[in-house]
């Protein structure tokens, strides 16, 4: 009798910012997709309460990190690894905005804002390149709109400018291995991003789409790119 062919395993697609928004909204349309998913933020409770929801252990690992902290970085990529032994998508996802003006907000916000969204993302990059080279992966970032035009008075834009460069950057650095890289640009999106939710907005689940649609692109295939904005929304 002949051997069965290997399957190849399930692929594996690691999120910062996972416990909510839209991290969690991709976590739950990957995983209907049959993807195995490492979720980390720093909010546990929420992020166990949703790694529970999709499987579990044998499909869903819930990694409390602080995306600042770059041994938390550290251990939540080789969590991934001693748990499905390989990361084929890493998505940078983690961050947050403020209220615009530079007299409107305060220093401490500034930089908690400016690591976890600038910072915190390069970490994730660099936590997760080894497994995702030799996976052949992919690596995502979450800029935005606001990372393409500038808004006045808004460290968030010039954070989210720095984003949008970065996934640039990291493509040019990562030529010739094999590895993609998606900027995901998201315009006015129902989010816990605000406090107030916006009328007429995307809804999480619209970025998530995105995000599985250029991940499930051919091997050849590089969208670089993805900027969504409501119809609604002008600027």
């Amino acid at each position: 009798m002949n051997a069965e062919t290997p399957q190849p395993p399930d692929r594996v697609l690691l999120i910062t910012g996972a416990s909510s928004g839209i991290g969690a909204a991709t976590a739950r349309r990957a995983g209907a997709q049959g993807w195995r998913l490492v979720l980390a933020a720093r909010r546990q409770e929420r992020l166990q309460a949703l790694a529970d929801e999709l499987g579990g252990p044998e499909r869903a690992l819930a990694v409390r990190c602080d995306v600042t902290e770059w041994e938390d970085q550290q251990r939540m990529a080789a969590d991934a690894l001693s748990a499905f032994g390989r990361i084929d998508v890493a998505f940078a996802n983690a961050g947050f905005g403020g209220p615009r003006g530079f007299l409107n907000d305060t220093p401490e916000h500034w930089r908690d804002m400016v690591l976890t969204n600038v910072y915190g993302a390069a970490l994730t990059l660099r936590a997760t390149l080894p497994a995702v080279t030799e996976s052949r992966g992919h690596l995502l970032l979450t800029s935005s709109v606001a990372g393409r035009r500038v808004l006045p008075g808004s460290l968030y834009s010039c954070t989210k400018h720095a984003v949008t460069a970065m996934g640039e950057a990291a493509r040019q650095d990562v030529h010739g291995t094999g590895v993609r890289v998606t900027v995901i640009a998201p315009g006015m999106t129902d989010t816990p991003f605000f406090d107030q939710r916006p009328d007429d907005a995307l809804k999480d689940d619209d970025i998530a789409r995105a995000v599985m649609y250029a991940v499930s692109q051919p091997e050849h295939v590089n969208v670089n790119e993805i900027l969504v904005r409501p119809t609604a929304q002008q600027g």
